[in-house]
């Protein structure tokens, strides 16, 4: 099972940014998929997440400015960032797993090896 995040960047506070995982070596369809986001020193917060059903969660912080989206036929996820704020500045990891709350709440799953998102003021 491997994971590779793209999209990530340099921003202005108020732009956007897409992140895609390719994922390989299984279905996407088969397991919730999340985004994650760690900055230096912090715990890493869950972002966003897609159901195996396409049911979301996302983290009160970006309800309303990002969107969780999954491409089976691609094998892909992809999250759609707008409106960003400098406090959304990170490290971005993609992540997969067979259980919710495992996955959110454990962080127990598979996980690629990051992108960097940084939004200037």
């Amino acid at each position: 099972v491997q994971l590779q995040e793209s999209g990530g960047g340099s921003v202005q506070s108020g732009g956007s940014l897409r992140l895609s995982c390719a994922a390989s070596g299984y279905s996407v369809n088969y397991y919730y998929m999340a985004w994650f986001r760690q900055v230096s020193g912090e715990e890493r917060e869950g972002v966003a997440l897609i159901a195996v059903h396409g049911a979301t969660t996302y983290a009160d912080s970006v309800k309303g400015r990002f969107t969780i989206s999954r491409d089976n036929a691609g094998n892909s996820v992809y999250l759609q960032m707008n409106s960003l704020k400098p406090e959304d500045t990170g490290i971005y990891y993609c992540a997969a797993g067979p259980n919710y709350l495992r996955l959110w709440n454990d962080r127990a799953g598979y996980w690629g090896q990051g992108t960097q998102v940084t939004v200037s003021s």
